[in-house]
């Protein structure tokens, strides 16, 4: 039997020994449901296959419209509207942690089906509409060279991308169409050892004087020992003039997306759970990110709620664990986070913020695989979390994954980076062209 067949044959028996209940739980909201721990020898591995859009595009509620607006792209990750109203893409793939247990390398395979084929981009790439008709009418490689950029910032000239290995700064001149690589000041390397985890999320604090960071775990929860989690499950804040860095934030598993609320001017991140004990658990989350503050990670999840796996146990740690705001959903892969307010994205959505949701593969019933809204009043969740683009999944194959989200105020739409058609796409209310006129500026 060849290597190929032995995977897919042990996949199989994976999926089908440990398919895991579909029973209804609630997974979302300020209060979820949390059942019993379902860990088995193997766990359930089940991820949806490429199938493309063929012409469709995705569906979006009655009085919006769903376009491509770039596509063809090196595995697009996050964006960064820019002061003139260009549009930065970051494109890449990193890590390179190593398979321990056969199951790794099983899932590693399984879940390699679900991606795209394309080379890592290891760039930024930059769209222009200045009309604002949707369609860019300039596109060039922006930065090129990177290693697997993921997070970007910009603050008073500055452009910030968040290199797997290093947070690098740029002096950005509003209208710029490239900038060289060898422009870029490292501010501060960042953890970079296996980096089973590899995506560094990054914002600025409202005031522009500090950078955060989501640095995510190396580990499922913790079994390639606690030696290698160092400064790992955690959220920096760094000092944008002097690049001093301090812990912001611990015990939070894979914080993937960071944005600062707009009503309060505090620090949120959407967070990716651990795997392997259940289909329903553990949520992913959306939260505030407190100073001080220890989410749990590994030895216990949702707060208080202990996690038997990781040795030693932590009884001491336990006790200070916070629970999260909101969850999100078991094994949803939340990847994007943008926030909208004052009703500018119209058709009925408010406050709130845009998630988006990249798909998940430990569990049968495949979750995620959209973008979602969660309203907000007073600066908080206040509602259930509803559908804002779908049709990425289709009677069980992917057309798309979405990752990143961007709501382009000065446009009035929303911009989602696909990684598995590689492309961008752009929703506005129906007929919408631009709310204002955007200026080339001088390159």
């Amino acid at each position: 039997m060849t290597f190929r067949r032995w995977l897919c044959a042990s996949a199989l028996a994976l999926s089908l020994g440990a398919c895991g209940s579909n029973d209804e739980v609630r997974e979302t909201g300020p209060n979820p449901q949390l059942p019993s721990i379902d860990q088995s020898l193997v766990p359930t591995i089940k991820i949806a296959s490429p199938a493309g859009w063929d012409g469709e595009v995705p569906t979006v509620p009655e009085g919006f419209t769903a376009t491509p607006f770039a596509s063809d792209l090196l595995i697009p990750r996050q964006m960064l509207v820019l002061p003139n109203g260009d549009l930065l893409v970051s494109e890449g793939r990193g890590g390179n942690a190593p398979k321990l247990r056969p199951k790794d390398v099983i899932a590693g395979y399984i879940k390699s089906l679900g991606t795209t084929s394309v080379e890592s981009g290891n760039r930024l790439t930059l769209l222009r509409d200045a009309d604002g008709d949707g369609q860019p009418e300039l596109r060039t490689v922006f930065i090129d060279g990177l290693d697997a950029p993921y997070g970007l910032a910009f603050v008073d000239g500055n452009l910030y991308v968040a290199n797997q290995g290093a947070l690098l700064g740029f002096p950005y001149s509003e209208g710029q169409t490239a900038i060289p690589r060898t422009a870029g000041v490292e501010l501060t390397k960042l953890p970079a050892k296996v980096n089973h985890h590899w995506t560094k999320a990054l914002t600025a604090s409202a005031d522009g004087s500090k950078l955060y960071v989501g640095i995510g775990s190396n580990s499922n929860v913790g079994e390639r020992g606690l030696d290698i989690e160092e400064q790992r499950a955690v959220v920096w804040e760094i000092d944008r003039e002097t690049g001093a860095r301090r812990t912001y934030a611990s015990g939070i598993r894979n914080p993937t997306a960071l944005a600062i609320n707009p009503w309060t001017d505090g620090l949120w991140a959407v967070v990716n759970e651990r795997d392997e004990i259940g289909p329903h658990l553990v949520p992913d989350y959306l939260t505030s990110v407190q100073p001080g503050a220890f989410y749990g990670w590994p030895w216990s999840y949702w707060g208080k709620n202990i996690d038997p796996r990781p040795r030693p146990q932590r009884p001491d740690m336990v006790e200070r664990a916070i629970a999260p705001d909101y969850a999100l959903g078991a094994h949803v892969a939340a990847l994007g986070l943008t926030f909208v307010q004052n009703g500018n994205l119209g058709q009925g959505y408010g406050d709130g913020a845009l998630v988006g949701q990249h798909g998940s593969w430990n569990r049968s019933d495949l979750s995620g695989y959209r973008v979602s809204f969660v309203p907000f009043a007073n600066g908080r969740p206040s509602g259930e979390q509803r559908d804002f683009a779908t049709g990425f999944l289709v009677d069980g194959k992917a057309r798309g994954r979405p990752v990143g989200v961007t709501y382009h105020a000065d446009r009035g739409a929303v911009f989602i980076a696909d990684d598995l058609s590689n492309t961008i796409w752009r929703v506005a209310r129906t007929g919408t062209v631009t709310n204002r006129a955007l200026p080339l500026m001088s390159e």
